[in-house]
Formats: structure tokens, C-alpha cells, sequence
């Protein structure tokens, strides 16, 4: 590769820990540098509103890889630092009092969860977001049985947080301002798989709140909705969704499209820079795409180690192709998500009578996307059909005595 090069990675998430690994594994010989704002060693994020706060799971469980790892690789971690500035031309990023020289720099540096707007009273004490260890930390003490708790949002985020209390014995209300929970990234199937699921558990959940207005003196008290409700909260969590951190990139003069704009092979409108992660945005299909998961983050992390090597070798860049997949972990249903449920027109319930559900989501002809609900064996032939663009007889499908393996020999 030449003489030694440097490698500054601003952002120690799950994006930052994978760069770091695979640039070692490819033979990248010179210094690396991974920048964190928050003091922990480079850690798993969805746990923390499932295990964490269940108090399953602690803090080293959290950890990816122990420091030994790190000083082993000869990685500099600068943890507990967030960057000020990047300056493009002299190709340093300004932490604390230092500046960090860099010959590529990887900006993996996810995002926040979304705050309540002051005059919907997200300025009032007892409002906890779940994003980090840190919201966690804090948020534990709250978690009191026969205390009321408010769960604003009625995404993946907020509904852990809303199985979590209820297991942990509050009262728990969760208030969505849309028509229904999961209304961005699932079908009305599924909402309504999931609200009966924690209706069941005695959640009162309430759809179509429209306005969310915080109220109290000085600390939440509860909360006045827009359909003419009132209701009382011990205090209140936010699941509202991820805001991209790309204040960084903005003030660099890198190019923003919901997020940091990236071409096809993960490099900014900067050809020194590139992003990975929560905080990236790139070409997907016909138009661009953010996607907020561990699998996007660690698949598009190790196409910019692979992509940096390649350009210190003088070789080929390779496109990142994107095989979107999720997950979430409510009260003892696993629910998997794979593909993208995009402009689809069908949806097509399996039922196996025995708990296991998946809902399979066609555009046209094409399967797109598949949910399932306790039911790993359709996740995984979704999954396997969607990323080798093949479908599935939606008659077969729906039939629950219908062996799913021959749905890959078709």
C-alpha cells in the first residue's frame, strides 16, 4: 500500500467498531484513529431498550470487543471526545485542543434520538430519550412499579420500551400522533399484530392522538392530546424516531441529502471522506436511501474499509449493494424484518396456527419485503429470496401447509 497512511474514523458505534476490524484484516499497516463522543468502548445499541433496561444485559455484555483488542490492533481510541471541525484542505479534525491528521476520513457518526419541540413541552424535567448508555442510566431509576409511565412514539423503540415497563410492573400508556403504530415501516397487518399483542399485556395504546402537548410545573406531569384527551405520567419516554448527526459534515461543506450524501461506493462529495452507517444516505433502486440498522451499519462499514484499501492500492471501488434487515424483541415475540416494504401493493398473511405469523409483501409480482413474527424459517427463505431477487408464489404463501424450502427451488 505504499507508505503508511492515515485513517481517522469519527464516530465509535457499531459502524466505527466494524471499520476499524476489517481495515486490519485486509492488511491496512498504518495508524488508525477512532474518534467517540460518548467515554464507552465501542458497544450494541439495540439491546438497550430490550436486555439493558431489563436489566439482563450489563455493560460488558453491551461491549463489542474489550480494550485489549483495540491496543492489540494498534488502534488509538480518543473516546470520550467529540470532533469540532474537519478542515478539508489541510486534511485535519479538530478534537478538544488536537488535531488529528488524516489521509481518509470515515464519518460514521449515527445520530440522536429527536427531541419533543419546547412548545410541546420537551423542555420539561422527566422527558428520557432512549439512544445511548447514558439515556439508559438515567432512565433506570424511573422504572418503578405502579408508577404511570408515557411512551411517545409508536415505532420499534417505543414499543421495547412499552413491552420493558410492562414487564417491569408500570402503568404503561403509549400515545401515537399518526393514525397507527408502525405506520412508516410496516402494513396495517402488522399494526395490528402488534397492538393486540400489547393490549393483551394490559399497554393502553392510543392511535391517531394527533397533537402531543407535554404538560407540568417545572417536571411532566402528563399529557394533553389532540383528539381531546388528557393523561397523567409519572414521566414520559421518547421514541419519536433518529435525527442523522451530520452537523459535522454541514459545516465541512459536504453535501446533505437525508444525511450525508454518498455515492455508490460510500464516499462523500469529498473523495477523502466517506460515511458509513445511521448518518449515511445512498443510492438505492431508483432514488437514495438512510437506513437505520446494525446490518447496514456493519455491511456498509466493511464496503469503506474494503473501498479505502482498494484506492490505496490503486485498484476498483465495488458498490455497496444494501440487503436491508431488522429486528425487534417484544415480550416473547421475535419479530424479523427482511427487505424493504417500499411501494408495495399486496400483502399476503401466513398463519402456521401454531404462533408463528409472517406477512409477505409484494410489489406487482415482486416479493419485496416479509415480516414475520415467531417464525425464523420465513425470515430466513424472505430473506434469501428478496437478496436473490426471486419471488414466491403468493398462493403457496398463504398456505400454511405449504413447505416453505421449495419456494427456493421455483
Amino acid at each position: 500500500m505504499g507508505e503508511a497512511k492515515r485513517i481517522v474514523i469519527v464516530g465509535a458505534g457499531q459502524a466505527g467498531a466494524t471499520l476499524v476490524q476489517r481495515l486490519r484484516e485486509l492488511g491496512f499497516g498504518g495508524q488508525i484513529t477512532l474518534v467517540g463522543a460518548e467515554p464507552y468502548l465501542p458497544y450494541q445499541r439495540p439491546p438497550l431498550s430490550k436486555a439493558y433496561l431489563l436489566g439482563d444485559m450489563d455493560l460488558d455484555g453491551l461491549t463489542l470487543r474489550p480494550r485489549d483488542y483495540y491496543d492489540a490492533q494498534g488502534i488509538t481510541l480518543k473516546l470520550g471526545n467529540a470532533v469540532s471541525a474537519i478542515d478539508r484542505d489541510a486534511k485535519t479534525v479538530t478534537v478538544g485542543q488536537e488535531r488529528l491528521d488524516y489521509d481518509h476520513l470515515v464519518l460514521a457518526t449515527g445520530g440522536g434520538a429527536t427531541a419533543l419541540p419546547a412548545d410541546a413541552g420537551g423542555e420539561l424535567e422527566g422527558i428520557f430519550p432512549i439512544r445511548g448508555i447514558d439515556d439508559i442510566n438515567r432512565l433506570e431509576p424511573q422504572i418503578v412499579a405502579g408508577r404511570k409511565v408515557l411512551i411517545v412514539g409508536g415505532g420499534y423503540i417505543g414499543l421495547e420500551a412499552a413491552a420493558v415497563c410492562n414487564k417491569r410492573g408500570l402503568d404503561v400508556s403509549l400515545v401515537v400522533a399518526s393514525e397507527r403504530i408502525l405506520r412508516r415501516v410496516a402494513a396495517p397487518v402488522t399494526s395490528d399484530y402488534f397492538r393486540k399483542l400489547h393490549q393483551d399485556h394490559g399497554v393502553r395504546i392510543i392511535e391517531g392522538a394527533g397533537s402531543v402537548k407535554l404538560v407540568g410545573d417545572g417536571r411532566v406531569r402528563g399529557a394533553e392530546l389532540g383528539n381531546g384527551l388528557s393523561l397523567e405520567a409519572d414521566f414520559v419516554i421518547c421514541g419519536i424516531g433518529l435525527t442523522p448527526s451530520i452537523g459535522l459534515a454541514e459545516l465541512a461543506g459536504l453535501e446533505i441529502d437525508n444525511g450525508i450524501w454518498t455515492d455508490a461506493c460510500c464516499t462523500t462529495s469529498d473523495p477523502c471522506i466517506w460515511a458509513a452507517g445511521d448518518c449515511a444516505s445512498f443510492p438505492y433502486e431508483e432514488g437514495r436511501i438512510r437506513l437505520e440498522s446494525v446490518g447496514n451499519a456493519i455491511d456498509q462499514a466493511k464496503v469503506v474499509a474494503e473501498n479505502i484499501v482498494a484506492t490505496l492500492e490503486g485498484r476498483d471501488r465495488k458498490a455497496y449493494v444494501a440487503k436491508p434487515w431488522f429486528w425487534s424483541d417484544q415480550y416473547d415475540v421475535k419479530f424479523q424484518i427482511a427487505g424493504l416494504n417500499k411501494g408495495y401493493d399486496t400483502v399476503i398473511v401466513r398463519d402456521s396456527g401454531t404462533g408463528a405469523v409472517s406477512h409477505w409483501y409484494y410489489r406487482g409480482e415482486r416479493l419485496v419485503a416479509v415480516d414475520a413474527m415467531n417464525d425464523p424459517r420465513a425470515y430466513m427463505v424472505g430473506k434469501r429470496l428478496i437478496e436473490g431477487g426471486k419471488t414466491a408464489d403468493p398462493d403457496l404463501v398463504a398456505d400454511p401447509a405449504t413447505d416453505l424450502k421449495i419456494l427456493m427451488k421455483r
